[in-house]
Protein backbone atom coordinates (compact mmCIF):
# COMPACT_ATOMS: atom_id res chain seq x y z
CA UNK A 1 0.00 0.00 0.00
CA UNK A 2 1.10 3.27 -0.65
CA UNK A 3 -0.89 6.63 0.41
CA UNK A 4 -0.41 10.18 -0.49
CA UNK A 5 -1.43 13.23 0.97
CA UNK A 6 -3.49 15.76 -1.43
CA UNK A 7 -4.81 19.18 -0.14
CA UNK A 8 -7.57 20.40 -1.99
CA UNK A 9 -8.27 23.31 -3.56
CA UNK A 10 -8.13 26.84 -1.60
CA UNK A 11 -9.48 28.41 0.32
CA UNK A 12 -10.42 25.54 2.55
CA UNK A 13 -7.41 22.94 1.23
CA UNK A 14 -9.60 20.15 2.56
CA UNK A 15 -7.56 17.27 2.93
CA UNK A 16 -7.88 14.33 0.86
CA UNK A 17 -5.91 11.05 0.92
CA UNK A 18 -4.95 8.69 -2.38
CA UNK A 19 -4.12 5.36 -1.17
CA UNK A 20 -2.82 2.60 -4.00
CA UNK A 21 -2.99 -1.08 -3.13
CA UNK A 22 -0.48 -3.54 -3.98
CA UNK A 23 -2.65 -4.62 -7.10
CA UNK A 24 -2.54 -0.93 -8.35
CA UNK A 25 -5.94 0.17 -7.34
CA UNK A 26 -6.51 3.75 -6.17
CA UNK A 27 -8.78 4.22 -3.61
CA UNK A 28 -9.50 8.26 -2.81
CA UNK A 29 -10.68 9.36 0.67
CA UNK A 30 -12.67 12.32 0.23
CA UNK A 31 -12.18 13.98 -3.17
CA UNK A 32 -11.74 18.32 -2.93
CA UNK A 33 -8.42 18.86 -5.22
CA UNK A 34 -9.33 19.21 -8.83
CA UNK A 35 -10.32 16.20 -10.72
CA UNK A 36 -6.14 16.09 -12.93
CA UNK A 37 -4.54 16.65 -10.10
CA UNK A 38 -5.89 12.58 -8.52
CA UNK A 39 -5.47 11.53 -12.42
CA UNK A 40 -1.94 12.40 -12.59
CA UNK A 41 -0.86 10.84 -9.42
CA UNK A 42 -2.68 7.52 -10.94
CA UNK A 43 -0.73 7.82 -13.79
CA UNK A 44 2.66 8.43 -12.35
CA UNK A 45 1.86 5.03 -9.67
CA UNK A 46 0.46 3.35 -12.83
CA UNK A 47 -2.49 2.82 -11.03
CA UNK A 48 -6.71 2.97 -11.64
CA UNK A 49 -8.88 4.83 -9.64
CA UNK A 50 -11.72 2.08 -8.17
CA UNK A 51 -13.33 3.14 -5.16
CA UNK A 52 -14.27 7.03 -3.61
CA UNK A 53 -14.57 6.70 0.16
CA UNK A 54 -16.30 9.87 1.46
CA UNK A 55 -15.96 10.62 4.50
CA UNK A 56 -19.66 13.26 4.58
CA UNK A 57 -21.03 14.94 1.78
CA UNK A 58 -20.59 18.52 2.49
CA UNK A 59 -18.89 20.55 -1.12
CA UNK A 60 -15.72 21.06 0.62
CA UNK A 61 -14.75 17.13 0.17
CA UNK A 62 -16.85 16.29 -2.82
CA UNK A 63 -16.11 18.60 -5.71
CA UNK A 64 -14.31 16.13 -7.89
CA UNK A 65 -16.33 13.13 -7.63
CA UNK A 66 -18.88 13.88 -10.36
CA UNK A 67 -15.65 14.45 -12.44
CA UNK A 68 -14.16 11.33 -11.58
CA UNK A 69 -16.52 8.72 -11.58
CA UNK A 70 -17.47 9.59 -15.08
CA UNK A 71 -13.79 9.26 -16.28
CA UNK A 72 -13.30 6.04 -14.50
CA UNK A 73 -15.86 4.19 -13.25
CA UNK A 74 -15.19 4.07 -10.27
CA UNK A 75 -17.36 3.09 -7.43
CA UNK A 76 -18.58 5.94 -4.48
CA UNK A 77 -19.41 4.91 -1.24
CA UNK A 78 -20.98 7.74 1.15
CA UNK A 79 -23.53 7.34 3.72
CA UNK A 80 -26.82 7.77 1.95
CA UNK A 81 -28.29 10.26 4.89
CA UNK A 82 -25.74 12.72 3.39
CA UNK A 83 -26.65 12.74 -0.02
CA UNK A 84 -29.51 15.60 -0.18
CA UNK A 85 -28.91 17.19 -3.73
CA UNK A 86 -28.68 20.32 -1.64
CA UNK A 87 -26.13 23.90 -1.81
CA UNK A 88 -23.89 21.80 1.08
CA UNK A 89 -24.61 18.52 0.45
CA UNK A 90 -24.29 18.36 -3.24
CA UNK A 91 -24.61 14.73 -4.06
CA UNK A 92 -28.00 13.03 -5.35
CA UNK A 93 -28.11 9.65 -4.56
CA UNK A 94 -28.02 8.77 -8.69
CA UNK A 95 -23.59 10.15 -7.90
CA UNK A 96 -23.57 7.41 -4.55
CA UNK A 97 -23.10 3.62 -6.00
CA UNK A 98 -22.96 2.17 -2.80
CA UNK A 99 -23.96 2.64 1.27
CA UNK A 100 -21.66 1.16 3.59
CA UNK A 101 -21.66 -2.46 3.65
CA UNK A 102 -23.56 -4.64 6.05
CA UNK A 103 -21.25 -4.90 9.22
CA UNK A 104 -19.60 -1.70 8.29
CA UNK A 105 -16.45 -3.58 7.17
CA UNK A 106 -14.80 -2.77 3.51
CA UNK A 107 -12.36 -5.02 1.90
CA UNK A 108 -10.25 -3.67 -1.40
CA UNK A 109 -7.17 -6.02 -2.33
CA UNK A 110 -5.47 -6.06 0.62
CA UNK A 111 -6.68 -3.93 3.08
CA UNK A 112 -9.85 -3.84 4.84
CA UNK A 113 -11.90 -0.56 6.18
CA UNK A 114 -13.63 -0.33 9.34
CA UNK A 115 -16.77 2.04 9.01
CA UNK A 116 -17.79 3.75 12.39
CA UNK A 117 -20.72 6.06 11.79
CA UNK A 118 -20.16 9.11 13.33
CA UNK A 119 -23.11 11.63 13.19
CA UNK A 120 -22.76 15.31 14.01
CA UNK A 121 -21.38 16.97 11.55
CA UNK A 122 -23.71 15.88 9.39
CA UNK A 123 -25.46 13.15 9.51
CA UNK A 124 -23.95 10.66 7.77
CA UNK A 125 -20.35 11.44 8.72
CA UNK A 126 -18.09 8.39 9.59
CA UNK A 127 -14.62 8.10 10.19
CA UNK A 128 -12.68 4.89 8.40
CA UNK A 129 -10.20 3.27 9.82
CA UNK A 130 -7.34 1.13 7.63
CA UNK A 131 -4.83 -0.64 9.65
CA UNK A 132 -2.76 1.99 11.89
CA UNK A 133 -4.95 4.90 9.88
CA UNK A 134 -8.41 6.76 10.86
CA UNK A 135 -9.20 9.15 8.49
CA UNK A 136 -11.66 11.24 10.60
CA UNK A 137 -13.09 13.58 7.98
CA UNK A 138 -14.54 16.55 10.29
CA UNK A 139 -15.50 14.70 12.96
CA UNK A 140 -12.44 14.67 14.94
CA UNK A 141 -9.92 17.39 14.16
CA UNK A 142 -6.54 17.64 15.93
CA UNK A 143 -7.03 19.44 19.16
CA UNK A 144 -11.30 20.43 18.42
CA UNK A 145 -13.92 18.37 16.59
CA UNK A 146 -16.28 19.43 13.48
CA UNK A 147 -18.93 22.44 13.81
CA UNK A 148 -22.32 21.43 14.86
CA UNK A 149 -24.10 24.50 13.90
CA UNK A 150 -24.38 23.44 10.30
CA UNK A 151 -28.08 21.70 8.67
CA UNK A 152 -28.10 18.50 9.95
CA UNK A 153 -26.08 19.16 12.70
CA UNK A 154 -25.97 18.24 15.91
CA UNK A 155 -24.03 18.58 19.26
CA UNK A 156 -25.44 15.85 20.97
CA UNK A 157 -25.01 13.56 18.18
CA UNK A 158 -21.33 14.85 17.92
CA UNK A 159 -20.80 14.24 22.20
CA UNK A 160 -21.46 10.52 21.35
CA UNK A 161 -19.45 9.91 18.07
CA UNK A 162 -16.30 11.70 19.93
CA UNK A 163 -17.55 9.63 23.16
CA UNK A 164 -17.03 6.37 20.86
CA UNK A 165 -14.14 7.48 19.21
CA UNK A 166 -12.38 8.14 22.31
CA UNK A 167 -13.40 4.18 23.59
CA UNK A 168 -12.43 2.32 20.72
CA UNK A 169 -9.69 -0.80 20.97
CA UNK A 170 -7.14 1.20 18.78
CA UNK A 171 -3.66 1.89 19.87
CA UNK A 172 -2.73 5.29 20.80
CA UNK A 173 -0.24 5.10 17.90
CA UNK A 174 -2.87 5.29 15.70
CA UNK A 175 -2.73 8.13 12.94
CA UNK A 176 -5.41 10.35 13.23
CA UNK A 177 -5.80 11.94 9.37
CA UNK A 178 -8.26 14.83 9.63
CA UNK A 179 -10.65 16.44 6.86
CA UNK A 180 -8.43 19.89 7.47
CA UNK A 181 -5.31 21.32 9.43
CA UNK A 182 -2.38 18.76 11.24
CA UNK A 183 -2.52 15.42 11.55
CA UNK A 184 -2.45 13.70 14.89
CA UNK A 185 -2.35 10.78 17.17
CA UNK A 186 -5.32 8.84 18.78
CA UNK A 187 -3.40 9.28 21.89
CA UNK A 188 -2.36 12.91 21.83
CA UNK A 189 -6.04 13.61 21.09
CA UNK A 190 -7.51 10.92 24.17
CA UNK A 191 -4.96 12.84 26.26
CA UNK A 192 -5.47 16.21 24.73
CA UNK A 193 -8.59 17.31 23.16
CA UNK A 194 -11.04 18.73 25.31
CA UNK A 195 -13.55 17.37 23.03
CA UNK A 196 -12.48 13.91 23.18
CA UNK A 197 -12.69 14.25 26.72
CA UNK A 198 -16.05 15.50 27.35
CA UNK A 199 -14.08 18.86 28.62
CA UNK A 200 -16.24 20.46 26.04
CA UNK A 201 -20.07 19.38 26.60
Amino acid sequence: MKIQHIPGLPPLYTNTFLIVTDAGHGILVDAAAAPRTYLDALQRENAVLTHILLTHGHYDHVGAVAALREQTGCKVYMDPADAAGSQMLPLSRGLVDENWPEGDELTIDELTFRVYHTPGHTPGSVCLQCGGLLFSGDTLFAGSCGRTDLPGGSMAQMQKSLSMLAALPLADETQVLPGHEAFSTLGRERRGNPCLNGAWF
